[in-house]
């Protein structure tokens, strides 16, 4: 007897409303409308007789029935997505699907590539910097490469390094404020990156300054843009070793105040049963060791 299923298509976006409990992020993903997602899971609501969500309102909950679907949605559509990658396909075969933080990619890892181009010419990389939780391997991600405190829960994962955090601006910047060759950070325009887990709160309570107002001053979603803000005589942002060493090294940005050891650090994430692939594999270890060897 054919199995009764519901409509696969509003599984998929079910799964990701789910796992954001968000209609407006999984819409993000899916390049669809917060609408589309809406409707397609109001058409699954209707066809299970079941209310998945609760709707509050600008947001979303999951249901005690919701959150118990979601489990089994997830872990199907995640063994036809690894189901399908492990089909012998040959335009698919060498490639290698990393989401990485932009930042990362572009000061860490681009200059580094042709490295790995010359090592592997065989092997396709497709490089997401999008700000978004993945989802393995329901995403088609292999690697991600993500900020954190510790091991992430449940997969397999490397600490490629940790940061040194240190305040930077321009030369000129620092000529223009420094008295007797120091910089007084109370008063300076501050350059914040509200996306990132560690930023001037943390460097000024290590640093016995929490006392520095915040609440005013430039703020960025991303590392790149306030750095490039610092080199532009913006403001003081901190800069993050050693993805600011060619910066320094070149005098485009200078050390405005000491730098002081992060607690969080870059990890690498595998999907699981990425390791069975040569392909992943080598990309791995080229990370890893490339990491270890600087």
């Amino acid at each position: 007897m054919a199995l009764r299923l519901p409509p696969l298509a509003s599984l998929r976006l079910f799964e990701a409303a789910g796992r954001h409990e968000s209609f407006k992020l999984a819409a993000e993903e899916l390049h669809l409308t917060p609408s589309a997602v809406s409707h397609g899971i109001l058409a699954l609501e209707r066809w299970l007789a079941v209310t998945l969500f609760e709707r509050q309102g600008n947001g979303v909950t999951l249901t005690r029935a919701g959150r118990d679907y979601l489990a089994f949605v997830s872990e199907a559509l995640a063994m036809i997505a690894v189901g399908t990658r492990r089909l012998p396909n040959a335009h698919r075969a060498r490639r290698v699907a990393v989401s990485l933080p932009p930042t990362f990619a572009l000061r860490w890892l681009l200059p580094r590539l042709s490295d790995f181009r010359t090592r592997h010419p065989d092997i396709s990389l497709t490089l997401d910097t999008a700000h978004r939780q993945v989802g393995f391997p329901v995403d088609e991600v292999d690697l991600a490469v993500r900020m954190a405190r510790a091991p992430w829960p449940d997969l397999a994962s490397t600490c490629l390094f940790t940061e040194t955090l240190v305040p930077v601006c321009s030369p000129g910047f620092r000529e223009r404020h420094a008295a007797d060759g120091t910089l007084e950070l109370a008063g300076l325009p501050l350059l914040q990156v509200v996306s990132a887990t560690e930023d001037w709160a943390a460097w000024l309570d290590a640093a016995g300054l929490a006392e520095i107002d915040l609440s005013s001053g430039l703020s960025f979603d991303t590392v790149q843009m306030a750095c490039e803000a610092a080199a532009a005589g913006l403001g003081v942002a901190i800069g993050r070793r050693p993805l600011i060493d060619a910066d320094l090294a070149s005098g485009r940005l200078v050390e405005a105040a000491p730098a002081l050891a992060a607690t969080t650090g870059y990890w690498l994430i595998e999907a699981r049963e990425a390791d069975a692939r040569a392909e992943v594999r080598a990309v791995r270890d080229w990370l890893v060791a490339r990491c270890r060897a600087e």
